[in-house]
């Protein structure tokens, strides 16, 4: 009996060494996004641009430092709770290295805490809420993606003028709440005087934009709409249908999106905001790649996603390749603070503080061009990082 125990604590040490050194020989990376659930679009996106990254990136042989890159797929529908069990699964059960994602910002909230209860790496992409960064913050965390703050900061560029009176309408979640402030933060010489929030499955808003003509009855000089939306039931539809700059003398304003959301923008020729990312506007041979590549395979264009997951993918294998290989978040943190890598967008990097990507962002115009389905947004300039003083929101 005994030696039967033992041979049998033989067999079960040689199978983990063997798991621990095919382990070895891998970086598992688990990419938890919302492939199901309202943003599967965006979410679709950012896993392909994930791949084309991580291929070009390594030259097309999936590794780094001679230790293949596994790629673990982790739906998240989009659902906290399940975000949140899924990313501790994927570094318990799965053994991933390193995790990307998510999609949607109060998936990512509710994953941070995971990150740090692992202590392993969470490189967030696309999410964009300023907390995520900011007071909700751990040390494993980083994000590719721009936040709440560059977008709303680029926004007021475009939109910041004396004469200039504005009404936010965003969705009630995170990602809204988090871009109206940051916008209103950024707003120094043009008036805000209301805020509108609807629940991101509205269908109808009507009533929203009834209670907007009525807080700008009476108001003097250009009065804009700054739309915070990143939901396929767009608000631009009935704005366009109810004819508010005709009738009533208010514009539209608002981010870029991706190419199917921005159909509506053609409704509105000469509308400005600031984009996080259009295929025609970065000149660099890594977007140029990307685009030729996505051409290739899709017949189509690359999309404001794509280019987010490329950028993730960038990155990491930049931050991989400085540690040799070594997915421990011991030796990336110190090797991604104040790293900087190439992307489709140009150059990024790291901000020590936050570990939040200082990126470019592009102050637009729409283009109503015959040859496009969607509203062309054409560059009016590129707003570079050092342009923008993004706050540091977090407690370090």
């Amino acid at each position: 009996m005994i030696q039967t125990t033992r041979r049998l604590a033989v067999v079960a040490l040689a199978c983990a060494s063997t798991l621990a050194f095919a382990q070895s020989k891998e970086i598992r990376i688990a990419h938890v996004y919302s492939k199901t659930g309202p943003l599967e679009a965006y979410a679709k996106q950012t896993h392909v641009g994930l791949m084309m990254g991580l291929d070009y990136a390594t030259g097309g042989t999936m590794e780094v430092a001679g230790k293949k890159l596994v790629i673990i797929e982790k739906d998240d529908q989009g659902k906290p709770d399940l975000g949140k069990s899924l990313l501790a699964a994927a570094y318990g059960d799965d053994k991933a290295d390193i995790a990307v994602g998510p999609t949607a910002s109060p998936v990512a909230l509710a994953m941070l805490p995971v990150a740090e209860e692992y202590r392993k790496i969470l490189l967030v992409e696309p999410a964009v809420a300023d907390s995520i960064t900011g007071d909700k913050w751990n040390k494993y965390i980083f994000r590719t993606g721009r936040n709440s703050s560059q977008d709303a900061i680029s926004n007021a560029v475009a939109l910041d003028k004396a004469e200039n009176t504005i009404i936010t309408l965003g969705q009630d979640d995170a990602f809204g709440r988090d871009g109206v402030k940051a916008f209103r933060e950024a707003i120094k010489k043009a008036k805000v005087i209301h805020e509108e929030f609807q629940p991101p499955s509205t269908t109808d808003f009507t009533p929203a934009i009834q209670r907007i003509i009525d807080k700008f009855k009476g108001v003097p000089g250009r009065k804009f709409v700054w739309i915070v939306w990143s939901r396929p039931n767009s608000p631009f539809s009935k704005f366009a249908e109810l004819e508010l700059q005709k009738r009533h003398g208010i514009e539209m304003a608002s981010g870029g999106n991706i190419l199917p959301a921005m159909v509506t923008y053609k409704q509105f020729p000469g509308m400005e905001g600031a984009a996080y990312y259009y295929f025609g506007i970065p000149k660099n041979p890594v977007n140029e790649a990307m685009v030729a590549r996505h051409y290739k395979e899709f017949k189509s264009p690359p999309d404001f996603f794509t280019a987010g997951g490329f950028s993730a993918a960038m990155a990491l294998v930049t931050a991989l390749k400085k540690t040799n290989g070594d997915a421990k978040a011991s030796a990336l943190i110190p090797a991604m603070e104040g790293m900087s890598f190439d992307t489709p967008k140009g150059k990024m990097t790291f901000r020590k503080e936050d570990h939040q990507a200082m990126q470019s962002m592009y102050h637009f115009k729409i283009k109503a061009d015959p040859a496009f389905a969607w509203g062309v947004p054409e560059l009016v300039r590129e707003i570079k990082p050092e342009e923008m003083n993004v706050p540091i929101r977090n407690k370090r």
